[in-house]
């Protein structure tokens, strides 16, 4: 009896300094949300490439025009803003039905570590707009994003961490296949999200 109290104990102080050292509430549902709008955006996209007499899977060359570059800029921005909002919404309720603060000295940690490499890349791709290098951005986007993921790892689950390590190998092969960076994007961003918010929803809901 001594023992299985003395394991109990044991199960119980993990517990707390789990929950006082990373914030475990990030929903699964998130995941699955922003992975639907990164999709959404990206059949947008490729409508809107037809609009302009693109043909995206024909393999060539395209030169965007400048109002074009800012309808993407703006698309991306949307569906940016739709996934950090869902996030904020799901992970708040389920923090709510947990108890916990969404809003800690925990929390601070997670974004901070998350945002250093995440506005890194987005003042490079900003950059690399500005040089209208645009090919560049999707192998970019996924690979500063999953460095983020990797990084933020430290304060919150660490499942997030394979999420990342699958967004950097996808940024670096989009590297090769430069011209293909729509196609990449919704993988990484749409595909990986949905599978990633279905098994993390399943594992902690």
């Amino acid at each position: 009896m001594d023992s299985k109290n003395y394991h109990e104990d044991l199960s119980h102080i993990r517990s707390m300094m789990e929950r006082s050292s990373r914030f475990i509430s990030l929903s699964g549902l998130s995941g699955v949300v922003a992975g639907l709008a990164a999709l959404i955006g990206a059949g947008y996209v490729y409508f809107v490439f037809k609009r302009e007499g693109i043909d995206y899977f024909d393999g060539a060359r395209n030169i965007f025009s400048p109002a074009l570059v800012k309808e993407l800029v703006l698309i991306g921005t949307v569906i940016l803003l739709t996934a950090i909002f869902s996030g904020y919404i799901f992970t708040a309720n389920k923090s709510k039905k947990k108890g916990q603060k969404i809003w800690d000295a925990t929390t601070k940690r997670l974004l901070l570590t998350f945002a250093v490499p995440l506005v890194t890349g987005g003042i490079f791709c900003l950059a690399l707009l500005f040089h209208h290098l645009f090919v560049w951005v999707a192998p970019a986007t996924l690979i500063f994003y999953g460095i983020a993921l990797v990084s933020a790892e430290r304060y919150t689950l660490t499942d997030i961490r394979y999420l990342g390590y699958c967004q950097i190998i996808l940024g670096l092969l989009s590297l090769f296949f430069l011209g293909w960076g729509l196609l990449f994007w919704t993988i990484g961003f749409g595909v990986l999200h949905i599978v990633y918010g279905l098994i993390m929803h399943k594992k902690y809901k």
